[in-house]
């Protein structure tokens, strides 16, 4: 998972008051299809550059492409320090969650793992409700109930074949949960692209630590290897899909609310599906194919009801 996959529509990021609700869904369409592309470029390396590796290509992307912007942007980086510790917890968060997601896709198809890990809104949700005090209605309860069963569907054929790793994108979904609880609190006062060009310094500066206390550990996952010419231009790719995705999400964001673009996101099952199909020959078995339309079909639902329950009052007359 290149980035946290959700929107909430109930949060809407900053808008600049020029509402084109067309580009902003084209924009979220685009991230729909970069971000499970980049999934499949880490797939594809997983069997030959070390996670460590990997994560810090992709997070030293990030800060090398969004810093410059910020900068030219004449974006402030003041933090006070709530923000800067918030933002290292959400950065630490990030890390994990794409650190098991990449491990994930070496056990899992590619449409298998993006669809368990839609179980994120559902847990975001409750979570909303336990830590934030939230209010969530007893038919998002049962929606999230049935969107969970629907994973459950999706995970039983994973598991039955691989074991205990078609958990992990489970374990993604809570990681990423969390990630956006914390991003809530940060995403009103902060300017989005500032948080990700720090949070690319802040993962740089961990994976940092992590080389420098491995170094000599003859783990996989730890090492580091030197690419061949066709994994170099891999990493390349991963890098910069993983951050072009998320500035085609920021971007939406400008042109369009969160409740008008959350129900596009979910238009990356389909494309992980065929990315999956047309890269790895991979498609989910009946089994699966209906956990992943039960759990679509819940999630909508949850987005509708945020949009009704969030919805102004008609004036009284």
């Amino acid at each position: 998972m290149t980035q946290n996959r959700a929107i909430n529509p109930a949060i809407s990021m900053q808008n600049d008051g020029q509402d084109r609700p067309s580009l902003g869904i084209m924009l979220m369409i685009g991230f729909c299809a970069a971000a499970p592309l980049g999934d499949a470029i880490a797939k594809v390396l997983g069997d030959t550059i070390p996670l460590l590796q990997l994560l810090v290509v992709r997070f030293a992307a990030q800060a090398l492409i969004l810093l410059p912007l910020a900068l030219l942007g004449g974006h402030s980086f003041r933090m006070t320090r709530r923000v800067f510790w918030l933002t290292a917890a959400r950065t630490l968060l990030h890390i994990i969650g794409i650190g098991v997601f990449f491990t994930a896709l070496r056990f899992l198809p590619l449409a298998d793992a993006v669809a368990i890990a839609y179980v994120m809104p559902f847990i975001m949700l409750l979570l909303g409700r336990l830590v934030l005090g939230e209010m969530v209605g007893a038919r998002r309860i049962m929606a999230c109930v049935v969107g969970f069963g629907g994973t459950l569907l999706v995970i039983q054929p994973s598991f039955a074949e691989v074991g205990w790793p078609a958990l992990l994108p489970l374990v993604v979904a809570v990681v990423f949960a969390l990630y956006m609880l914390v991003s809530r609190q940060l995403a009103r006062d902060n300017d989005p692209m500032v948080l990700q060009a720090v949070a690319g310094l802040m993962a740089l500066a961990v994976l940092g630590v992590v080389v420098l206390f491995t170094r000599g550990i003859d783990v996989q996952p730890l090492s580091f290897v030197t690419p061949t010419t066709r994994d170099l231009w891999l990493l390349v790719g991963i890098g910069a899909l993983g951050t072009f995705a998320h500035l085609l999400m920021t971007w939406s964001l400008r042109f369009a609310p969160s409740a008008t673009l959350a129900p596009m996101q979910y238009l990356e099952i389909p494309f992980a599906t065929f990315i999956g199909w047309l890269v790895f020959h991979d498609l989910p078995n009946g089994l699966a194919a209906i956990g992943i339309a039960v759990t679509m079909a819940s999630g909508l639902y949850i987005v509708w009801r945020e949009r009704a329950t969030t919805r102004p009052l008609p004036p009284q007359t």
